[in-house]
């Protein structure tokens, strides 16, 4: 029998250090940056008589740029450590951005969003790492900030930049500045530098990356073959987010709404429908499935581009596509790379963006040569030929979803062999029968351990204090949630502290996981290997959406778990009664 936790009042999502708060705010600020032109480029291209085809340089300079410095952000943040790191990209984005605004040329503002796109690599490529090192909530609550902070910024972005563009296509540029100053002003005093390398005296030496680190890895088939079918994908993204505005003939607060619309369905479908869909399909399903539904409203848009109903409808529904692909090909990407998860994200970032960044020019070029409709068919095009291309990874793939098919069928699966080992003082680490504390990083690691203590001095029982490291993966990129130093030093106070009051506790760090399901996983083989007689587990320590994705890890304890499973809260000393 499982006990499970009765109702636990439901704490704010946001109950986290300030210093997260400031990042997480210069990332919507940064993520606004997608779409933010997109409503002034009409008024851009009328105002300094350029043609399409050159204002959607804005585009091109901004994301091949991008793409380019996405290969020396490890380089830089190596050496420079991620408070430094940050705040020379929020500076170089404040200074091109004012710069773009006070251009009175289509060639100026194009060259100063190249530089903004260096300043936009180096900060997004840092963020997410340092918004769950400065997280106290862990994993759960970090992630889920990050993810809330891109799909506020996709969303708002148009918004913004049809309000200011209504008053002058200098607004949103002006605005970005004005922003990310603020940002870059908070992330200063809240942020704290890092304990080791040139942030911090005392610590350690920073492992530095070499700058060919991330091309090196494209010799990877997996890697390489998933990074071109996501240049496929981003050649039809950014055709569609790049050149539709054109063709529909709105102003500026009307175009601000549309892509609104569209970046709703982005951040939503990112968030909720991608994990929805890969856990039902698989990952291989979802992106055959993805793709091809994609592909067909692309083709809708080619077709019907001259019919406005049916074109801003195509393109707000192209957003719920684009946002499933965006976690589901990033996910599949660090699945079957061999390569460091950061390594290997700089590498895909730096093919996608290349195919983002080509596509609206390429459009532009296309129309003036032919018809608005063309661009379009291409885009379509792009998107079945990185169908083709993702078909021969399919193997990969599969050997990726082996666990998912191995739960569906209720299989049992092999045990995880654990990462580190803490023995107990002066004992051999006999965890046989043991009873087993499943901690988190958070301040609920105490309340676990003394509960799982509970039950095991009630029966002459050891304690195995577990910890399972998780990787932090979103549609931008991965960042690895904690370190393995970190994580030891979190199960060694806890076992250190039972054995002082006179428990026989161990303690393990398992391997690190690809996100919540693993980590439910991993914890459950761990269990059936050592033949433990029961898990205690923190309850969820917020409410809403982090809930919903602890349910995740829970539920795959709950399907799998070989022994008693107790949940206890946090804030509690005692195990919460069973309901």
């Amino acid at each position: 029998m499982r006990s499970q936790a009765a109702a636990v009042p439901a704490a704010s999502p946001f109950a986290q250090p300030k210093a997260v708060f400031a990042v997480a705010f210069a990332c919507v600020v940064s993520f606004m940056g997608i779409g933010l032109v997109d409503p002034i480029l009409p008024a851009i291209s009328e105002d300094l008589d350029a043609t399409p085809s050159q204002v959607t340089l804005l585009f091109t300079s901004y994301l091949v740029v991008t793409a380019v410095a996405m290969l020396i952000t490890g380089w830089v943040s190596s050496r420079l450590g991620a408070k430094r790191t940050l705040l020379l990209g929020l500076a170089i984005v404040v200074v091109f951005s004012a710069l773009a605004g006070a251009s009175g040329s289509i060639g100026g503002i194009v060259g100063f969003r190249a530089g903004w796109g260096v300043g936009n690599a180096l900060f997004i490529a840092t963020s997410l790492a340092v918004i769950i090192a400065s997280a106290s909530g862990g994993f759960v609550g970090a992630i889920v900030l990050y993810e809330t902070a891109l799909g506020l910024g996709i969303a708002v972005g148009p918004l913004l930049g049809g309000l200011l563009g209504e008053v002058s296509w200098r607004g949103p540029f002006f605005g970005v500045a004005v922003l990310m100053a603020i940002a870059m002003l908070a992330t200063w005093v809240l942020v704290q530098p890092d304990e080791r390398g040139p942030d911090g005296p005392g610590g350690p030496a920073r492992e530095r990356t070499r700058l060919r680190e991330p091309l090196l890895a494209l010799r990877h088939r997996g890697l390489l073959t998933m990074s071109l079918t996501a240049l496929c994908y981003n050649w039809a993204f950014f055709t569609v987010l790049g050149y539709a505005p054109f063709p529909m003939g709105l102003g500026a607060i009307q175009l601000g709404l549309v892509f609104t619309g569209w970046g709703l369905m982005v951040a939503f479908f990112s968030v909720f429908g991608a994990p929805w869909l890969r856990r039902r399909l698989g990952i291989a399903r979802t992106l055959y499935g993805n793709l091809t539904l994609f592909a067909l409203v692309v083709l809708v848009i080619a077709v019907w581009t001259e019919h406005n109903p049916v074109l801003i409808t195509a393109v707000i529904v192209a957003g719920v596509f684009i946002g499933v692909n965006n976690t589901v090909t990033t996910q599949a990407v660090m699945t079957v790379s061999p390569v460091p998860r950061p390594v290997a994200s700089a590498a895909y970032g730096f093919v996608r963006f290349i195919g983002g960044g080509l596509a609206p020019y390429v459009a532009g070029k296309l129309v003036e040569a032919s018809n608005v409709h063309v661009p379009f068919y291409v885009a379509a095009g792009a998107l079945l030929l990185g169908l083709g291309i993702l078909a021969t990874a399919h193997r990969l793939l599969g050997e990726a979803e082996r666990a998912q098919a191995a739960e569906a069928a209720h299989a049992p699966a092999e045990p995880a062999a654990p990462a580190a080992l803490i023995p107990a003082d002066g004992d051999q680490p006999a965890t046989v029968d043991a009873v087993i504390a499943a901690i988190g990083a958070g301040p609920e690691a105490e309340a676990v351990a003394a509960a799982a203590a509970r039950l095991a001095r009630a029966d002459g029982r050891p304690v195995d204090v577990v910890r399972v490291r998780e990787f932090a993966v979103s549609g931008q990129g991965t960042a690895e949630a904690e370190s393995l130093d970190a994580a030891l030093a979190t199960v060694r106070e806890q076992v250190g502290r039972l054995n002082a009051e006179g428990v026989h506790a161990v303690g393990h760090v398992l391997p690190a996981a690809l996100g919540h399901s693993a980590a439910g996983r991993l914890l459950a083989e761990h269990a059936r290997a050592v033949g433990a007689r029961a898990m205690v587990i923190g309850a969820p320590r917020h409410g809403g959406l982090p809930a919903l994705m602890d349910a995740s890890a829970s539920g795959e304890l709950l399907r799998r778990l070989p022994c008693d499973l107790v949940i206890v809260n946090g804030h509690e000393r005692e195990p919460l009664p069973a309901g």
